[in-house]
């Protein structure tokens, strides 16, 4: 009996054993979802070393070191789960698609474990009492929440990553003293700096795609519908999409294949029905770009404050596209596009109303219920009080607002105007530069931002995928070029930045954040 409790014993502690014994010459700066389960397989790697990895690179980088300042809470947890996974691996073998992928989750995901702040000391140490489906779903796949990550405060801003529940501003990991944009800055800073495998970021306006491409990832805004939102802390239902940020096309897409579908829970993702692809990953084949026919929407970044460098990175990247055999048809644009997005009826500002009802919906587990009590608390940065006061004074909900249902009228016709453009033009796609300037000093709100993000793709609820296009001021700070696209034509996309991608390879780690001297070691082979 005391042998088999011995035995018992040594196959509970197996992985933490294996892991201290025999180090991995597994390394984790930018490897992929596919290279770490093949490692798995090869039984070159554990789950309980790749977690450890990870931590080890936040505890020597997010706030030692360069101080990335990305991540939020760490989960405590994340080790015990890793070695529950490597006992079920000792089994069964790779049982998710997302098994063992440390995430990194934006702080306005609800999670059942950790804390969920939306940026706000308002919402400090609230737990949920269930996850976010998205959360729910990676989980299912087998992924372990690794880190929640730091954003702008309430989603507030895209310009830059500061917030009231984690002192100082989220950096660059590109070059320190650079914004990463906002909102979703954390995750990107985080995925981009090696902190984690993958993550999950919010797209109001720009908040996956801007801070992906300030990052050099990946960043997919499906259709409006084709993912759930529930259990995201909301900042306009109207426009609200979450989705995946990665370092290649191939891990958020894997990512996309388990959160993307209907949810009961969010009555918008009805819509989806039909269109959602059985499986997203059959569109990552080579040859994604030759025949597409392309258009070049300078309606969405041409100003006078457009960056003359991302012009010329940009141009590269059509000539890359080109060199791949699409067609290029450049302008491609709407006609009388102002008289399109013309409304005439006053403002929308849904906050309020959206917030409310969702603290509403959470019960006596709702840490705050109005945006008026979070005032009166003064728990928030000072950034965003005027938007906080400004939400304050909304009296009209806006399903009854005239604003509200003035621009819902607008984005039908704006809508209705893309498709009948890109129907005459017989385009596949349309491609801009994701912002038209480089990623600002942080502090600095008075130089040109260049967001080009707010306009087609929220408005109309279409997708864009954002994907590295290179770099500027020497060669140092990431540009994105964002694809375009109909309704529900997220396989495409992913065929034209997997294409893209892999005939361009722009994304490069960032020299802030290298191996760490401990971990040095060959790569595993992919």
């Amino acid at each position: 009996m005391k042998m088999m409790r011995i035995r018992s014993l040594a196959v509970l502690l197996a992985p933490a054993a294996l892991a201290a014994q025999h180090p991995s010459a597994f390394r984790v700066e930018e490897t992929t979802i596919a290279a770490v389960h093949s490692a798995f397989r090869a039984k070159s790697l554990t789950c309980h070393q790749l977690v450890q990895r990870y931590l080890s690179r936040i505890a020597a980088y997010d706030k030692s070191g360069p101080a990335i300042n990305a991540i939020i809470t760490v989960n405590a947890k994340a080790i015990p789960i890793a070695d529950s996974l490597d006992r079920r691996f000792a089994r069964e073998g790779i049982t998710g698609p997302l098994h063992c992928i440390p995430i990194v989750v934006k702080d306005n995901y609800e999670t059942s474990d950790l804390q969920t702040t939306a940026g706000s000391l308002a919402l400090k140490g609230w737990i949920p009492r269930q996850d976010a489906t998205m959360v729910a779903r990676i989980r299912a796949a087998g992924a372990i929440v690794l880190a929640k990550s730091n954003m702008a405060e309430w989603a507030f801003t895209p310009y830059e990553t500061v917030s009231s529940i984690l002192p100082g501003y989220t950096k660059n990991p590109y070059a320190l003293d650079r914004v990463t944009a906002g909102s979703s800055g954390g995750t990107a800073a985080a995925v981009a700096a090696n902190e984690g495998e993958v993550g999950l970021g919010t797209d109001t306006g720009n908040s996956i795609r801007g801070p992906s491409a300030h990052n050099a990832l990946v960043g997919i805004r499906s259709t409006m519908g084709l993912t759930s939102r529930a259990g995201v802390v909301p900042l306009s239902n109207g426009a609200d999409i979450a989705g995946p940020m990665a370092r290649t096309v191939a891990d958020a897409v894997a990512v996309f294949q388990v959160v993307a579908g209907e949810d009961p829970a969010d009555p918008v993702t009805a819509a989806s029905r039909g269109h959602r692809e059985t499986d997203y990953t059959k569109f990552l084949v080579p040859g994604g770009l030759n025949g597409a026919r392309i258009g070049v929407l300078r309606q969405a970044y041409e100003r006078p404050s457009t960056d003359t460098e991302v012009v010329t990175v940009f141009n590269q990247a059509i000539n890359a596209l080109k060199t791949q055999g699409a067609k290029i048809v450049d302008p491609s644009g709407i006609d009388s596009l102002a008289a399109v997005l013309r409304t005439g009826a006053g403002g929308c500002n849904p906050f309020k109303f959206d917030l409310e009802r969702y603290f509403a919906a959470r019960g006596q587990n709702a840490p705050v219920k109005t945006i008026n009590e979070v005032l009166r608390s003064g728990n928030f940065h000072p950034t965003v009080e005027l938007r906080l006061r400004a939400a304050d004074t909304v009296t009209v909900p806006p399903e009854d607002a005239p604003g509200c249902k003035a621009r819902e009228v607008m984005r039908d016709r704006f809508r209705a105007a893309v498709v009948k453009m890109m129907d005459s033009l017989k385009l596949d796609a349309l491609v801009y530069p994701t912002w038209s300037n480089p990623p600002r000093l942080i502090g600095d709100l008075n130089t040109p931002a260049g967001d080009n993000s707010q306009l087609f793709s929220p408005t109309t609820g279409f997708p864009a995928i954002t994907v590295p296009m290179g770099y500027t001021r020497a060669n140092a700070l990431p540009a994105g070029i964002t694809f375009f696209g109909r309704p529900w034509s997220e396989g495409k996309l992913i065929s034209l930045a997997y294409g893209f991608e892999q005939a361009t390879r722009h994304r490069r780690p960032p020299l802030s954040t290298p191996p760490l001297r401990s971990h040095r070691a060959r790569a595993t082979p992919r």
